[in-house]
């Protein structure tokens, strides 16, 4: 084949192009790579692939798969991993504080990889929550050509003539706790609910992603709700790695992609879909990487004007296999479009823009999953901001499903979640309390902890809507209930949080985007004059450095001053 691309200009000219390297080039023909393998563009495709989880352990096939694309457009596969760290298997001990931390280890090895070995483009594979932004992440921050392929959901186990997924399992410990199932029932439903390969099959924060990768322009159009076990993700893969060959020739980029629009867009798909509440952590960080200023209120923004159209877990009845037989993200971002709520003039790596790709699709009255934005599920998002006295940086609350959108109460507060957790399982927990878990932040923690196992077994008592939960911490996509996350400033840095007692009013309103504590403000000014900050375990390694470096989780939780700091551009080199 004819090399069409012009090594002069790009990145892997400083190992491959020249005498002077001459040694780097014995190491590619150690490989097997050929003169002319060596003088074409190298693509790297990175994997968060590994055993710790079902979410994960396709995608090295799906990697591997996107060789052939690379090689019949010209370029020259080059594929490397990185970590995850899986929630599921994470959540409800220490092991959760690694999870966000994960999230900027990713973006951070893949960008080492790619800077060390001077690749030219890059294809990226991950099925887990944080390996989704941290993979966005890097490419945002390389800014080299980039295609985000996600490894696909897991199918929905079967249970009682019933669709299940782990957040059953999850909720199914409350039910035992309570005395209201048997522990045969516990064992019996922990071995059919994750039947295969995949992630979690409902609309959490991993298919969350997946849809912000179509949203935003970074993967190919209907390519992240195809399941892990169907065929269809090896054809998804080739296209990728052929068609990142093709942005390469044009030189469209990430930040040429994903513009402050098209933050806007991501942000009301989220929204639409009812999704995680940590994308209100994720997209923030992205653009953090771009250089654009999109804190947790503009992604708020965008939820509050934006209606709760996709009818999936956990407020809602499907899952994200459901979806993708509905005609995935496309076809909900067909009615989307057709009714104002997205910007179509936006780029994506087809090389055409959002509408040119959403006028190939044809409108399916007949499917269940989507509906047509003017018959909504409810006329605002799934997914609503909050601020106020007790939140002055913001919080949010996914209020996809719920029936209730305002609560007041005393609280009742815990400093960690194991705490909290003990209460929810001893039953001691009582109907009409705020529960307060702190000290959970994204340097409090250190790391921002998810609370699923404490919400999901709060549905599973029975008591889901009957108490609010708000933390300085974070929740799964898994989770549902009146549960208050990212509360700002956390306890950590002296927030209103670190300042309540047991007792106290909180009133929140999730209509109004409110969230505030009925507390005089000489009260408080006493208070935080005897506050004393707290010294967490964590005073050596990862998590220690983590804690030094991360900022507010209202813009993202990121350890990096991003692009808006740049002296220059990898891709530039």
């Amino acid at each position: 084949m004819t090399n069409r691309f012009d090594k002069s200009t790009l990145p892997s000219r400083h190992v491959s192009v020249g005498p002077e390297r001459a040694p780097h080039r014995s190491y590619y023909y150690a490989m097997g790579l050929t003169e002319d393998d060596i003088a074409r563009p190298f693509v790297a495709l990175a994997s968060a692939g590994n055993d710790s989880a079902p979410c994960n352990t396709r995608l090295d096939d799906q990697a591997d798969a996107a060789r052939e694309g690379v090689i019949q457009n010209g370029g020259m596969p080059r594929r490397f991993n990185t970590i995850t760290v899986t929630d599921g298997i994470a959540m409800g001990h220490q092991g959760m504080k690694s999870s966000l931390v994960s999230r900027e280890v990713i973006a951070d090895s893949v960008e080492l990889s790619v800077r060390g070995h001077c690749y030219d483009a890059l294809v990226g594979f991950a099925g887990c929550d944080k390996s989704l932004p941290g993979m966005m992440m890097a490419m945002l921050r390389l800014n080299i050509p980039s295609i985000f392929v996600y490894g696909g959901s897991i199918l929905p186990g079967r249970f009682h003539d019933r669709d299940v997924t782990v957040v059953d399992v999850f909720e199914v410990v409350g039910k035992y706790a309570a005395g209201t199932c048997p522990l045969s029932e516990v064992h019996a439903l922990e071995k059919v609910a994750c039947p295969g390969h995949g992630a979690c099959g409902g609309q959490f924060t991993a298919n969350t992603m997946a849809c912000v990768g179509e949203a935003i322009g970074l993967s190919l159009p209907n390519s992240n709700m195809a399941p892990a076990p169907y065929t269809t993700r090896e054809q998804i893969a080739v296209a990728a790695g052929h068609q990142v060959m093709d942005l390469l020739e044009r030189n469209l980029r990430p930040r040429d992609i994903c513009t402050r629009s098209a933050f806007v867009n991501a942000a009301r798909v989220v929204a639409a879909t009812g999704g995680s509440t940590n994308a209100a952590l994720h997209l923030p960080a992205m653009a953090n990487e771009a250089g654009i200023d999109f804190d947790l209120f503009d992604v708020a923004e965008a939820f509050k004007s934006t209606p709760y159209i996709a009818d999936l877990k956990p407020g809602g009845q499907y899952v994200a296999k459901d979806m993708y037989e509905a005609g995935g993200v496309y076809m909900l971002m067909k009615t989307m479009l057709d009714n104002g709520l997205l910007d179509g003039s936006c780029l994506t790596v087809t090389g055409k823009t959002l509408g040119e790709n959403i006028d190939e699709v044809t409108w399916n009255p007949n499917q269940k999953v989507i509906y047509d934005v003017r018959t909504p599920l409810s006329p605002t998002g799934g997914v609503v901001g909050l601020r106020g006295s007790l939140a002055p940086d913001g919080a949010i609350v996914k209020v996809a499903g719920m029936h209730r959108l305002q609560f007041e109460g005393p609280a009742r507060c815990f400093d960690c979640e194991e705490d909290c957790f003990a209460a929810v399982e001893a039953r001691s927990i009582n109907e009409g309390e705020v529960l307060v878990i702190r000290y959970e932040g994204p340097k409090g923690g250190p790391g921002m902890r998810e609370m699923l196992s404490t919400t999901a077994a709060l549905y599973g008592l029975g008591m889901g809507e009957k108490v609010a939960l708000i933390t300085d911490g974070r929740f799964s996509g898994a989770t549902r209930g009146f549960c208050i996350g990212h509360v700002g400033p956390e306890a950590a840095d002296g927030g209103p949080i670190a300042l309540i007692q047991d007792g106290d009013t909180i009133r929140i309103d999730a209509e109004a985007g409110t969230i505030d504590l009925d507390v005089p403000d000489a009260a408080l000014a006493e208070r935080r004059a005897a506050w004393k900050p707290r010294v967490n375990d964590y005073q050596s390694g990862v998590l220690w450095r983590y804690s030094r470096t991360v900022g507010p989780a209202s813009q993202g939780a990121v350890t990096h001053p991003g692009a808006a700091a740049e002296t220059h551009v990898y891709a530039d080199i």
